[in-house]
């Protein structure tokens, strides 16, 4: 099987880009690996997947799939990535889409100076809706992880997160927590965790050790639930710049039940065919 694809990337998270709208697409896990492989595939944290509107009122149908094969229900950075790959293939004219993923309903939109807005939608903070197991709704609470005791807030934003507050993001243990924190027992669907060093009440640095994917060059989600997460902890006002290793965002949240507002880049690197195994 022959496949066409667009190499894309936001800040460094880097993703393969699939039209299933005008070629037909049925992939395994393992194909999907072999995609995401950056040795005998093409190279991926995310394979992206543009199918029909399956719902009312929205344009696409918003699939992701991360580099072990698994279907996840939020990317953000992708979601860019998402808006400035149907409007240069010509699958709209819109600059504003409505994008339905497994989590709901998202609203990229394309700026005039080729930055790509999205509407990632309220976070939400109730155990049952992350998922994580918790008697206490608390904006921080202890997690046990390898051995010592950390301080996380969990939130979801259409995907789960667990965020903690570091002195200095570059000496985090993200290789040795993550991914203890990613299959901690607390959170059956898994999760994402972050590592937040707060600069100022506007600015933070972030890594991100990603479900499924290991630590990215940078995580949409994850800088949206960073922010929230300071922003309810008292340590951060909105809008704020988000650093990570691969380029800033920036995030705005209003509180409550607001959208969180995320602006990023969105590049395109190649387009090319691949023979799938």
């Amino acid at each position: 099987m022959r496949l066409r694809f667009t190499k894309m990337h936001g800040l460094g998270n880097d993703f393969v880009v699939i039209d299933a709208i005008r070629q037909p697409l049925s992939l395994t896990p393992a194909q999907v690996r072999f995609l995401a492989d950056r040795h005998f595939g093409v190279g991926c944290d995310q394979l992206l997947v543009v199918e029909p509107a399956q719902a009312a009122g929205v344009d696409f149908r918003y699939r992701i799939f991360n580099s072990d094969g698994g279907e996840v229900e939020q990317c953000g950075n992708g979601a860019r990535c998402f808006v400035r790959f149907v409007h240069d293939q010509g699958l709209t004219r819109k600059r504003e889409i409505r994008v339905e993923t497994r989590s709901g309903v998202i609203a990229p939109r394309l700026e005039p100076d080729g930055q790509v807005t999205v509407d990632m939608g309220a976070p939400r903070f109730q155990p049952a809706e992350i998922p994580f197991a918790s008697d206490s709704d608390a904006v921080v609470q202890p997690l046990e992880v390898g051995g010592e005791q950390v301080l996380v807030t969990a939130v979801s934003m259409g995907n789960p997160h667990a965020v903690q507050v570091v002195a200095d993001v570059e000496g985090a243990p993200v290789g040795t927590q993550g991914p203890l924190i990613e299959r901690h027992p607390r959170f059956p669907a898994r999760v994402n965790a972050g590592f937040m060093e707060v600069v100022s009440r506007t600015h933070i640095r972030l890594r991100v050790y990603e479900r499924g994917a290991g630590e990215t060059l940078a995580c949409g989600t994850g800088a949206c639930a960073a922010v929230v997460a300071g922003i309810r902890r008292g340590l951060l006002d909105s809008p704020v710049q988000v650093d990570t290793r691969g380029g800033s965002l920036s995030i705005a949240w209003a509180g409550d039940e607001a959208p969180v507002m995320m602006t990023g880049p969105a590049v395109s690197v190649f387009d090319a065919e691949i023979e799938l195994p």
